[in-house]
């Protein structure tokens, strides 16, 4: 009788202690799979993170392609900007244009992105009716511009 009790003692440590090595392999998983700024990831870069790791944001790895009317290639007024950054890029359909804080946050972290130009580019917060918010990526001064000018773009998502 002795014999039985003390094997389903160990049967039930076993069990223990194979649930908790499995938790913690599954914790140590989702550890490691988490984002960091300028890992690619969800088709784009990420350039920020939140204090959790879990929710964060991601920039195309690209500027957006095409032109506004008068306007060299890659360079679009406001309003281009908005529609041209919502396009469907590497899989993903959520991308948006910036708004102010979150294309300031791109630019403190471009080195660890790589690939931006020190140029002008739109967000989209606006200043009043005929302006809007762009960044120069050379020193990250932010100014307003009339949103018929011409700026790049560098769409975002966040995950």
């Amino acid at each position: 009788m002795k014999f039985i009790a003390k094997k389903s003692i160990t049967r039930l440590w076993m069990m223990f202690l194979l649930t908790a090595l499995s938790l913690i392999s599954a914790s140590s998983l989702s550890f490691a799979a988490i984002p960091k700024i300028g890992d690619s990831y969800g088709g784009g870069i990420v350039f920020y993170v939140d204090v959790t790791g879990l929710h964060g944001l991601i920039v195309a790895k690209t500027n957006t392609a095409g032109h506004s009317e008068g306007k060299e290639e890659g360079v679009l007024n406001w309003y281009d900007a908005n529609v041209a950054a919502n396009a469907f890029v590497d899989g993903y359909g959520d991308w948006f244009l910036p708004n102010k804080e979150q294309l300031h946050q791109l630019y403190l972290n471009k080195n660890a992105v790589g690939g931006i130009l020190d140029t002008y580019f739109w967000s989209s917060s606006e200043n009043d009716d005929k302006n809007a918010w762009v960044e120069y990526f050379f020193n990250g001064k932010q100014v307003a511009g009339s949103k018929l000018n011409g700026s790049c773009v560098r769409a975002v998502r966040a995950f």
